[in-house]
């Protein structure tokens, strides 16, 4: 007996939540990933909606005569073309604000891990040395005293500002524009603002100004004393100058959770001892997640429903609620 639900594909992997929603409700077909979409015409037909946790590029998005939503699990869109959508009347949605505690409450614990070393402490005790060999060395930083610049301040660089306002550290930012209502330095350009502190975080996009903009210069200007984390994305980091700072001692330190090629990490940063590297994990806690597969599926239901989606992309052809 022919299903008569609305067809929704998942390209891919994605979280298990995903499926398990929306098999309650939709018609759910699952493809591999590859260069175009192995389903036959019929099917293609039939598929009004996507739920996908990578890309989906124009070439896809052409397969489908019929699409109406692209439901994205992440904050970052980068790989969905969502100007070709846009210019066929197709809605984009991401998953914003649920994962933004958790990537700034990871941001503070891999600043700390940067700055304390505390992993490498753990491994101290772990290994029998603190009996053998005694302390563990004292960390060459400190959070105290320190001057924070943040390269981009959306809701999750705004939530990273204010956890570190009880650490009392002087706080600036840099964006486009300033925020007056803040009581943050605002810095009109990254070099600018990485002149004046010793410690900068990262969040920005993938976007084409954002492209290795933490560069030799930056860097530089962040000096032996300063200390790079990024939680944003790897696309934004020339990892070569980043790795030469490190090893010549041009710049101090650095956390990474996000990284160029991932799961590729360049090699020269396994051989330095001044940097805490993460797998990509600052939303990675099963609450968090399930509240990204939920806010996927919901952005489905609600745009079958009532032909308004929870939380579609600025570029799409819908505004938000409210």
């Amino acid at each position: 007996m022919p299903d008569n639900r609305i067809a929704v594909l998942v390209p891919g992997k994605i979280h298990p939540r995903v499926f398990e929603r929306l098999a309650k409700q939709f018609d759910v077909i699952s493809v591999d990933r590859g260069n175009s979409p192995k389903v036959d015409a019929d099917t293609a037909e039939r598929v009004r909606g996507v739920a996908v946790g990578g890309g989906f590029d124009a070439a896809w998005i052409d397969s489908f005569p019929n699409l109406e939503v692209i439901a994205n699990f992440g904050v970052g869109y980068d790989g969905i073309d969502v100007k070709h959508a846009a210019s066929k009347g197709i809605v984009v949605t991401n998953t914003p604000d649920v994962l933004n505690d958790e990537v700034a409450d990871t941001a503070i614990a891999l600043l700390l891990n940067t700055l304390r070393q505390f992993p490498k402490a753990e491994d101290w005790l772990r290994e029998g040395r603190w009996a053998k060999e005694g302390a563990f060395p004292l960390s060459p930083f400190s959070m105290k005293g320190r001057r924070v610049g943040i390269n981009g301040l959306g809701r999750i660089g705004l939530e990273i500002a204010r956890r570190l306002e009880p650490f009392k550290v002087r706080i600036g930012y840099h964006t486009r524009s300033p925020r007056d209502s803040l009581p943050y330095d605002y810095y009109p350009t990254l070099k600018e603002m990485a002149q004046s502190v010793d410690t900068l975080i990262s969040i920005v996009p993938k976007t084409p100004e954002t492209h290795k903009v933490i560069n030799a210069e930056i860097l530089s200007a962040l000096g032996p004393q300063g200390v790079f984390i990024n939680v944003g994305r790897g696309w934004s980091v020339d990892d070569n100058a980043l790795i030469a700072a490190l090893g010549n001692g041009t710049l101090g330190a650095a956390g990474l959770d996000v990284f160029y090629d991932e799961p590729n990490v360049p090699a020269g940063y396994l051989t330095l001892t001044n940097v805490s590297l993460l797998p990509h994990v600052a939303s990675a806690s099963m609450p968090t997640r399930n509240a990204m597969a939920d806010l996927v599926v919901d952005n489905i239901i609600e745009w079958f429903a009532k032909g308004q989606p929870l939380t579609p992309v600025p570029e799409t052809p819908v505004k938000p609620r409210g």
